[in-house]
């Protein structure tokens, strides 16, 4: 079975996150990409520090796919420098990993 891993961004408003995220599944980059509650995000940034509203996903996904996903974000993500952070998902249901494995990549036939 493919690795499987966790793919967290976060987004600017719940319009961006939705479109990103059924492309993903539309792509079959995600099996499933989970919309969070908005939170509040405090950062540095040029120097300054920023308080803003963010809406976060987690995408779950193939460790093989992630160099797509990463891409599909970066041409995507309205952030100059958006968080793309994953983390491998080293233990998990083996029936829910097999499905995420199914469910991504080239379709079968």
């Amino acid at each position: 079975m493919p690795a499987i891993c966790l793919v967290f961004t976060t987004l600017p408003n719940a319009e961006i996150a939705g479109i990103l995220a059924k492309s993903l599944v539309e792509q079959r980059l995600a099996a499933c990409v989970n919309i969070l509650a908005p939170c509040q995000s405090i950062y540095r940034w040029q120097d300054n520090v920023q308080v803003d509203g963010e809406i976060p996903l987690i995408i779950k996904t193939t460790t093989e796919l992630y160099p797509a996903v990463e891409t599909y974000l970066r041409q995507h993500h309205p952030y100059d420098l958006p968080e793309i952070i994953t983390l491998d998902v080293l233990r998990g249901l083996p029936e829910y990993l097999s499905w995420v494995a199914e469910s991504t990549g080239p379709a079968q036939s």
